[in-house]
Order: C-alpha cells, then structure tokens, then sequence
C-alpha cells in the first residue's frame, strides 16, 4: 500500500541553503556517551554497518533519564550479517536466523544492546533496518509510519561508513522531513502557522500508535525541538508556496486546493494499517528484546506515572495471565483521556 502521492519531491541537485536549513540538526553537537554507544554498535554489527541515527528522547533533551536507553536506527546491508556479528559479540541472546526472519517479514526489529562492563549501565534501544528497507519506509511509499513518525522530529547522524554512506543518509533523512506534508495535509486545517504544522505532525504521528503518555508529551517535544522543527518546516512550508500547493500571508499558510473527501480517506487507511502494524511489531519484543515485560512497565510509569504492579503468577507466565491487566489499561491509558 502506497503512501498518499505528492508532487513535492526531493530533487537533485539540491540548493546548498536549502539543503543546510532542512539539514538543521543532524550534525549537531552529541554527547560523549552517545558517542560511545554509536561506536560499540557500529563494531558490534560489523562490517555490513551503513549508518547510525540518533533519535528519541536523549537526542532531543526532552525529560531524558541518565540511565535510560538511548534510541538509534541502525541501518546494515544485510540483516544476516549483522545479527551474526551480534552473536559472535556475545552481546544478543536471540537466535540469528530467527532476527533475520522477522526483520524481513516486519522490519524493524528493535532491540535491546548494552555495552559491557559500563557503569553506570549504557543502553541502546536499535530500530535495525537493512539499507533498501530504510529509504522505503522514510519515503512516500513508506508501508507504515515507524520511521516516518520519528524521523520528522530532531535527530542526529551518529555514525557512518563513509563519506558516501553519510551523503545518503542525509539525503534520506532530508526526503523524509520533505515528506510529511504527503502524510500530514489531510489532518491540517485551512489555515495554519508553522507552529500548527509541526503539532499536527506530531499530534498524527502518537495517534498511529499505542502510547502510554497523552497529549501533553507533544507540548514538551515541541518546546525541546523548536530550534529544530521550525527552521526546517518554514523552508519546507516556503518551498509549497513557491510550488503553488499553499499560498501565504505573513505567517499564515493556506492550502490552495482543499483536501478532498479520497486523500483523506486514503490517509485513515494508511494510518490505520499502520497502527495495526505498531501494534503487532509489539509482539517482536518478547522474542528479540531483552527484559521486554520491565521495559514496558518502567515506560508506563516514566511517560503515564501509573504503575502497573504484577503479580508473581503474571511475571511469570505474562503471555498467559496478564491479559486482562493488559486489556483494562489500554482502555484506561492517558493517550485515551487526552
């Protein structure tokens, strides 16, 4: 399934000031132990490694704890190669074939590596993607919104192979920021600022997945990107208007022609799949990820501050008692209320 089509596309060649504003933020300054993570996973994953990018809490400043994870997308040639080498590190307690297999069938797979003997602990939480996965879904294409959803907001190139490698990867990121008014315009009003953009987008992306935390995390990720986002949405604003697709006055952005009745269609559907995929992507974690049922605890109660208590049976066999737990917060869970 396609993503909605739009005729506003990344070109080549493209402006060296344009390129440099809707470029903001991905060689921004990182810290030393962002650095350190970046460097054990290129060599952990091996000679296939293409790229490492930084993204979630940690590279937005926004309400990060020390000793939580750090996010990356780690993109490889191929998957084979890179859960071999992961074994071989000793740092990846699933079975290589069995990784292999689901990244293919439903890419990513994400991960839990932590490099060893660091103290305090030094986490990184991986969205692995071979290298033709990754441009498919930051692109128009994308089959659902996992990269998308991420990849429009701060985020910093951690680590590359090359000169090349790091060229694409950029070109990469830059289309996927290009790309939001293709999934965003059917849920923008008539008339908007780049202020209400950058929400919409945000406020889209929570609501195509299941979430512990409402809609005052948008604030805060606003607040914690502006520097970022709104460079890089004005430029991407501007260059509709010169296109003809909005039109301006001031700050104020109007759409040309309204959205009609089959775009936004279109886009439900799309999102819609795309939840479905978030949601079964979840049942990933029990095979490949690390201590997966305290991960999630500990996120409810970072981002919702409920804390969800267990009983011994239900830690044990989660698969088998937790569900009417599971069930009730879900229907409970902030994302709901907001």
């Amino acid at each position: 399934m396609l993503l909605l089509h739009h005729r506003f596309h990344l070109l080549a060649p493209i402006d060296p000031a344009r390129r440099a504003q809707l470029a903001t933020g991905l060689d921004s300054a990182r810290s030393a132990r962002t650095d350190e993570l970046a460097a054990f996973l290129a060599s952990a994953c091996g000679d296939t490694t293409v790229a490492l990018v930084h993204y979630g809490s940690h590279a937005q400043h926004s309400d990060a704890r020390p000793e939580s994870a750090h996010d990356f997308f780690v993109i490889v040639d191929r998957y084979r190669d890179a859960y071999r080498s992961l074994a071989s590190h000793g740092v990846a307690r699933f079975r290589p074939r069995v990784a292999t297999t689901l990244n293919h069938v439903l890419a990513p797979n994400v991960i839990r590596l932590t490099v060893p003997g660091v103290t305090p602990a030094l986490e990184a939480k991986c969205a692995v993607y071979s290298w033709s996965d990754f441009r498919l879904a930051a692109s128009v294409h994308a089959k659902d919104h996992f990269a998308l959803g991420r990849l429009f907001q701060h985020m910093q190139i951690a680590w590359t192979r090359d000169q090349g490698s790091r060229d694409r990867i950029s070109d990469v990121l830059i289309g996927a920021r290009i790309a939001t008014f293709a999934w965003g315009r059917s849920y923008l009003p008539q008339q908007f600022d780049v202020d209400a953009y950058c929400r919409t987008l945000l406020e889209t992306s929570f609501a195509a997945e299941i979430r512990p935390e409402g809609n005052e995390r948008v604030d805060m990720l606003l607040a914690a990107q502006r520097e970022t986002l709104i460079p890089v949405y004005s430029e991407v604003l501007d260059q509709l208007v010169q296109q003809r697709i909005l039109a301006r006055n001031g700050k104020v952005y109007t759409m040309v022609v309204p959205v009609g009745k089959w775009a936004k269609f279109r886009a439900a559907m799309y999102f819609r799949r795309s939840k479905l995929r978030a949601t079964v992507r979840w049942l990933k974690y029990i095979l490949l990820y690390d201590d997966w049922l305290e991960y999630i605890l500990k996120k409810i109660a970072r981002r919702s501050g409920v804390s969800v208590e267990l009983t011994e049976r239900e830690r044990r066999w989660p698969l088998i008692f937790l569900w009417p737990k599971a069930i009730r917060y879900l229907r409970s869970r902030p994302q709901r209320r907001s």
